[in-house]
C-alpha cells in the first residue's frame, strides 16, 4: 500500500511539473471575460460603404417634376362632340344630356398629372392622355411658380406629348440610354399621385423590359414599356423614372390594376423612345402616324412555288387598301417589296419595323421586283390608311 501510495504521489507531482514547463514556453494570451464574440475585417477600410439609396437622386430631380392640372374649354369640347357625330339632338329641348350622360361625356374634360423639366428653357414632356384633350394647361413647380404651358404637340401612338414653359434656368433631368437598363435594377418614381401629394418618391426594381400591354388606343401603336414594382397612382402620370444616378430612363404611364390603384406594377415609356418622339414633336408638332396600305407576307419557298415568284425574299404583296398610300403610288399585287429608303427588306418583321414611326406626309423610297424587273417607286403617306 505505501508503495503504491508513493508511485501516484510520484505521478501527480510529475504531471504538474511537465504542465507548468509547458504553460512557460507557450506566448501568454489575455482571457476576455463576459463580451460578446465580434467579427474583424482583415482589412479594414477607413470609410465604411454607405448602404444604397436615392437621397442624391431625388434632391437632382424633384425639383424637375411638375404637377400639371389640364382644362378644356368649352369650344373645344364642343368640337369634340360634333366629331363624334352627337351633334344637335332631338332630345335637347326636354332635358340636359350632360346631366343625363355626365358632363364628362359632352361636357369639357379636365384633370391633373406630372410632368418632366427636359432642358433648363422650359420644355416639359409628359402623357399624352394627360394633356392631349386639353387646351388650357397649367404648370406648378414645386417651388410653387406656376406657369401657363404651351402644346407643343403629342402623338397618341406612344402617349407622348411636349409642352412649354416660358422660363430660363430651370432644374431639368437628362436622358439615360434605356437600351443599358438591366432587369433587376434599383429605380425611382418620381411624381404627383392623386394630384395632393406632389413630389412624392418611391422605388423598386425593373422587373421585365419591352412590354407591350396593348393600353395605348388607336389603331398603330408602340408599347415597348419597362416594368416595375416602384408604387405609382393616379396623376403619376408624366412623371419620372429615374435610375440612381438622377437620370431619366423612363415616363411613367400605366399601372396593372384591378381596383384603380397600384396593385404591385408599373410602367414607363423608356428614355430612348422618349427623347426620338420628344424631337419629332419640336421639329414638326403634333404626329400622325401612317401606314403603307398592303396586305401581304415574307417570301418563302412555298410562295415562290406557289406564285411562280422571280426573287426568293422580301414581302409579297396580296392585296391593297383601296385608298391606301400604296395604291396611289403605283404599287400592284405581286409585287414583292425588297426595300424601303435603303433598308433591305427580307421578311415582313422588317417592313413593320420601317413603317413603326412612319408619319403622314413621309415619302419613302420603294424598291419592289415586278416579275423580273426592278422598280423604284416614290410613296407619300397618307392619313387615315
Amino acid at each position: 500500500m505505501k508503495q503504491f501510495s508513493s508511485l501516484l504521489f510520484a505521478s501527480v507531482l510529475g504531471g504538474l511539473i511537465a504542465f507548468f514547463a509547458l504553460k512557460a514556453s507557450l506566448p501568454t494570451a489575455e482571457i476576455v471575460e463576459n463580451q460578446s464574440p465580434r467579427a474583424v475585417l482583415t482589412s479594414a477600410p477607413t470609410e465604411l460603404a454607405q448602404p444604397f439609396n436615392f437621397v442624391k437622386a431625388a434632391d437632382m430631380v424633384t425639383p424637375a417634376v411638375v404637377h400639371i392640372t389640364a382644362n378644356e374649354s368649352k369650344t373645344l369640347a364642343q368640337q369634340r362632340r360634333q366629331e363624334r357625330g352627337g351633334g344637335s339632338s332631338p332630345f335637347d329641348g326636354f332635358f340636359n344630356l350632360e346631366d343625363f350622360f355626365g358632363q364628362q361625356y359632352f361636357g369639357p374634360k379636365q384633370g391633373t398629372g406630372s410632368g418632366v423639366i427636359i432642358s433648363e428653357n422650359g420644355y416639359i414632356v409628359t402623357n399624352n392622355h394627360v394633356v392631349g384633350y386639353a387646351d388650357d394647361i397649367k404648370v406648378s413647380l414645386p417651388d410653387k411658380r406656376e406657369f401657363i404651358a404651351t402644346k407643343i404637340g403629342t402623338d397618341p401612338s406612344t402617349d407622348l406629348a411636349v409642352l412649354k414653359i416660358e422660363a430660363s434656368g430651370l432644374e431639368h433631368v437628362a436622358y439615360a440610354d434605356s437600351d443599358e437598363v438591366k432587369v433587376g435594377e434599383w429605380v425611382a418614381a418620381v411624381g404627383n399621385p392623386f394630384s395632393y401629394l406632389t413630389s412624392t418618391v418611391t422605388a423598386g426594381i425593373v422587373s421585365a423590359k419591352g412590354r407591350d400591354i396593348d393600353i395605348i388606343e388607336g389603331e398603330k401603336t408602340i408599347e415597348e414599356f419597362i416594368q416595375t414594382d416602384a408604387a405609382i397612382n393616379p396623376g403619376n402620370s408624366g412623371g419620372a423614372l429615374v435610375n440612381e444616378d438622377g437620370k431619366l430612363i423612363g415616363i411613367n404611364t400605366a399601372i396593372a390594376t384591378p381596383t384603380g390603384v397600384f396593385a404591385g406594377y408599373s410602367f414607363a415609356i423608356p428614355s430612348n423612345l422618349v427623347s426620338r418622339i420628344v424631337n419629332e414633336i419640336k421639329a414638326n408638332g403634333d404626329i400622325k402616324r401612317a401606314a403603307l396600305g398592303v396586305y401581304g407576307d415574307s417570301v418563302t419557298e412555298e410562295l415562290v412555288n406557289e406564285k411562280n415568284l422571280f426573287h426568293t425574299s422580301g414581302v409579297y404583296v396580296g392585296k391593297l387598301v383601296p385608298g391606301s398610300a400604296a395604291q396611289l403610288s403605283g404599287i400592284l399585287p405581286g409585287d414583292i417589296i425588297t426595300s424601303v429608303n435603303g433598308t433591305t427588306i427580307l421578311e415582313w418583321e422588317d417592313l413593320v419595323e420601317v413603317m413603326q414611326f412612319a408619319k403622314v406626309g413621309d415619302v419613302l423610297d420603294v424598291t419592289l421586283r415586278r416579275k423580273k424587273k426592278t422598280k423604284k417607286l416614290s410613296v407619300k403617306l397618307r392619313k387615315g390608311i
